[in-house]
């Protein structure tokens, strides 16, 4: 009896551990930091809603936080922001997968300058290790996932092309401009996102704050059966591809 007993609760731990390695524990923390001499009313205050990770073990949370650090992805300087150039209004975030031992997290701010605008950017981690994921850990035929990729904004700049031209309010005589340095690089392969469905690649054009209603969405899905031929083998994505 007493061995069926440590049986069943070796059983329970070994699932528990494992379980605790599959996902995280987010909370959010939001701080409401006050500036001293505001330069207008609205700017007197702006939050942070920190993402407070559990995981496996103390160290591994820490390593996750550190991984989608504010300052280290957005670039946020907290003493900046009390002082000058008071830009920042909010910084969040969104989980977009917390399952099979990845988190996926898009991490956003928001504020005002000359006019309001926005960044997200979207940080893969490897929840039992701790470590932000690079596209060369998870993805081979790098060449080939490019093309595939070009192929698909191709398609959505052409029809953004079209859209353009046929935008009544359009005053600019050759849209096509807008996309002259529109082209997928090894380096936009960094800003993936996952979730149960498949992968997306988040590519921004950059356009002008005053024509910003424009600007295509830059998001580019894979479906994990389309995306399968270019995930390795020995990478985070393998258990979604099986």
């Amino acid at each position: 009896m007493k061995i069926k007993l440590l049986l069943v609760l070796l059983a329970v731990f070994l699932f528990s551990t494992d379980a605790l390695s599959q996902s995280v524990v987010i909370t959010g923390k939001k701080i409401t930091y006050t500036r001293k001499n505001p330069v207008a009313d609205f700017k007197k205050n702006f939050t942070i809603n920190y993402p407070k990770v559990k995981a496996r073990n103390p160290a591994v949370s820490r390593k996750i936080e550190a991984a989608i650090d504010y300052r280290t992805i957005l670039g946020i300087n907290l003493k900046e922001e009390l002082t000058a150039p008071q830009w920042l209004e909010e910084a969040d975030y969104d989980v977009d997968y917390n399952a099979n031992g990845i988190l996926s997290i898009t991490l956003s701010m928001n504020g005002t300058g000359a006019y309001p605008s926005g960044i997200q950017r979207i940080v893969v981690v490897d929840t039992t290790a701790g470590n932000r994921v690079k596209a060369a850990d998870v993805f081979k035929n790098v060449s080939s996932l490019i093309a595939l990729i070009q192929k698909a904004q191709d398609k959505e700049v052409a029809a953004s092309i079209t859209a353009i031209k046929s935008d009544p309010d359009n005053i600019d005589p050759d849209p096509a401009g807008l996309f002259a340095r529109a082209k997928i690089r090894p380096a936009d392969l960094e800003w993936f996102s996952v979730d149960e469905r498949g992968v997306t690649f988040h590519y921004d054009y950059g356009f002008p704050h005053v024509i910003l209603a424009m600007q295509p969405d830059g998001t580019f899905f894979f479906s994990w059966a389309q995306i399968k031929p270019f995930i390795r083998p020995d990478g985070l994505l393998k258990a979604m591809v099986r």
